[in-house]
């Protein structure tokens, strides 16, 4: 009775400001009614890119009419539960939802109603929980940040060699400055920065990196907080694994008072032209549709939906926004030889040629892939899972394997060349 009660109150206060549909195929009744959980809504972009994503995959299922019901704005505590139990009284029965702080109420709803399938984005604890009915999703994102950290490489060594880069933006062993925003120490964020500190390199070899953390997904005042900063250091180059235009916003109003001419940005999950005509060079993106029409044509054809789904720029999965006013000449065509490699396999994100932890090669990195908990004095394992070695050699090239084990990323290697600040936001 009281999950009863809760269903009905959420219905009635959550449901005037979440729901919209997207409808194929007139009023028939659904061939599948999708309740979507998402932590924000349009005004940020890695919850409109979903939003894009779902819709165009609704679209896309030939024959079958999907009927989609949002749940906006939606915090990652036991709302995301209240949320996943209204859609199904909603008459949902595929539940998903966008952020990885939903996934422990996924997993709590999903026990309730084993025959319905959810999906809980980013998480990382789908295959060894011992629940049949949840999956992870997420993208190989890491190899879009490797070719936009690949563009801002071309920007900087156009910078680099026309005499713009001065003293102010290198650190006192001549390597040069860049600056990266991002939300929390996560292995997705720090392997996102990884790879994009990795691009750059490949481009411009004598680069450091400075990390600020927001410790917030979303925040526009935050995230511009940390990009002043980053610029007052010195860096050329900002980046983000944040989901507001804060950054590339405030480098853009830099740019426009004259107070740093030549700082240029690299986005994610948007296109930051409109903020940032100036300075923007482009965006790491996830191509979401991919995932959802794989998603909707499973769930439809009565199939299982794959236990970790996880693919990148050979299925076209990621991509990079279009370049920017600002970009080197030369980049595009840099781009399409990098792209080419990462489908082939020539190229490898993190080959550990590129890295060193510590000062030396690694030659191995074993990963425990259980599910922890760290919210007490010590950490506790709540699903145990192996302990999986992640170097793999193929074509000659030895390199850590992201997102194979599982979807969620588990690279979390702290590499030579990048600090995390102890800066401190919002003082």
């Amino acid at each position: 009775m009281k999950k009863l009660i809760a269903i009905l109150l959420v219905c009635l206060t959550v449901l005037p400001m979440c729901l919209s549909l997207v409808s194929c195929g007139g009023t028939d009744e659904a061939d599948l009614k999708v309740g979507a959980i998402l932590v924000g809504d349009e005004t940020e972009g890695y919850t409109l890119a979903h939003m894009n994503g779902i819709n165009a995959a609704a679209e896309a299922i030939t024959g079958k009419k999907i009927e989609v019901v949002y749940r906006k704005r939606v915090e990652e505590t036991e709302a995301a539960a209240e949320a996943a139990r209204s859609l199904i009284a909603d008459g949902c029965t595929l539940i998903i939802s966008n952020s990885y702080g939903h996934q422990d109420y996924m997993r709590e709803v999903a026990a309730e109603f084993p025959n319905i399938p959810f999906v809980a984005m980013t998480g990382d604890f789908a295959a060894i929980c011992g629940i049949s009915n949840i999956s992870n999703a997420f993208t190989k994102v890491f190899e879009s940040r490797y070719v936009s950290g690949v563009v801002a490489g071309m920007k900087l060594k156009e910078l680099v060699d026309a005499g713009k880069v001065g003293d102010s933006n290198k650190n006192a062993d001549g390597t040069i400055k860049l600056g990266y925003v991002g939300a929390f120490p996560y292995a997705e964020v720090v392997s996102g920065y990884t790879a994009f500190y990795l691009g750059v390199k490949s481009i411009v070899e004598n680069v450091a990196m400075e990390v600020v953390y927001t410790e917030s997904w979303f925040s526009e005042a935050l995230e511009a907080e940390a990009a002043k900063y980053l610029m007052s250091q010195g860096c050329v180059i900002i980046s983000q694994h944040a989901d507001s235009t804060g950054a590339p916003s405030a480098v853009q109003s830099a740019h426009e008072k004259g107070e740093y001419t030549n700082v240029y940005c690299v986005g994610y999950n948007v296109d930051m032209l409109s903020v940032a005509p100036d300075v923007a060079l482009t965006s790491a993106a996830n191509n979401w549709v991919v995932c959802y029409t794989d998603m909707f044509t499973a769930v439809t054809s009565g199939q299982k939906f794959t236990t970790n789904w996880a693919k990148g720029y050979t299925d076209n999965a990621v991509s990079i926004t279009a370049l920017g006013k600002a970009c080197a000449t030369g980049t595009q065509a840099k781009v399409d030889d990098v792209i080419a490699g990462l489908k082939n396999g020539t190229v490898k994100v993190f080959n550990t040629a590129n890295f060193t932890v510590g000062g030396e090669a690694i030659t191995t990195a074993k990963v425990d892939m259980s599910y922890m908990d760290f919210s007490g004095d010590a950490p506790k394992v709540v699903y145990q899972g192996e302990t999986l070695e992640c170097l793999k050699t193929e074509g000659g090239i030895t390199y850590f394997d992201e997102s194979t084990l599982r979807s969620a990323p588990y690279f979390s290697l702290r590499i030579d060349g990048i600090v995390e600040s102890d800066k401190k936001l919002g003082e």
